[in-house]
């Protein structure tokens, strides 16, 4: 059991220190509107997460039986970044009109950070392929499964939780002209990753 821990915990770290879209979301926003902000993105990260895992585990029955559904979810989320993407090099800054509300600001960044990660068909496919890695490889049981899964998906909340704080610690060193390069290099990884999308799902 405690060997499904630490796997879990580190296999965890490890999807958080990709770079992805979910990265650079966290860093981009815990600079400009607080670190709180960035826990709110990550909560909603962490449900996305909790989704996927489930049908990692229990398997993909429960599904929506739709017609090409990976490549409708492919869409989504390459649209979905396209619009951040573009949004960030045509205005430099992030969205100004963010909900003032305590409850409209929550939701704003926890859909923010749900759908970025569950609009990208690789995380699904991340958690499927570890799944039935640790099943056929390592032989986990049932328990080890859960224990596994459970310590990642809470190593990934935490970690972003983490970077949240320390890109908000380091806010100092991002003067107006540093934030104004950083999201639109952020905008272009945006850009880009939908791109890779659209071609896996697409175009290859």
């Amino acid at each position: 059991m405690l060997e499904s821990l630490f796997y879990g915990i580190l296999t965890g770290v490890a999807l958080c220190l990709t770079f992805g879209t979910v990265f650079f979301s966290l860093v981009q926003n815990s600079v400009d509107n607080g670190y709180r902000t960035g826990i709110k993105i990550a909560l909603g990260v962490f449900v996305s997460d909790v989704i996927f895992v489930f049908f990692a585990i229990f398997g993909t029955s429960l599904l929506p039986d739709i017609h090409n559904f990976q490549k409708w979810m492919a869409g989504a989320g390459v649209l979905f970044l396209l619009i951040l993407g573009l949004s960030n090099l045509i205005k430099g800054q992030p969205k100004i009109a963010y909900p003032t509300s305590k409850l409209g600001n929550l939701v704003y960044y926890f859909t923010t950070g749900f759908f970025l990660n569950a609009l990208n068909p690789v995380n699904f496919i991340s958690w499927v392929t570890i799944a039935s890695y640790i099943r056929s490889t390592l032989h986990y049981n049932y328990n080890q499964v859960l224990l596994f899964f459970g310590a990642s998906v809470v190593a990934v909340f935490f970690v972003e939780c983490a970077i949240a704080v320390f890109a908000h610690k380091l806010k100092r060193i991002f003067t107006p002209k540093v934030v104004t390069i950083f999201n639109k290099v952020t905008g272009i990884v945006f850009i880009l990753i939908a791109c890779q999308i659209a071609y896996i799902n697409f175009l290859k």
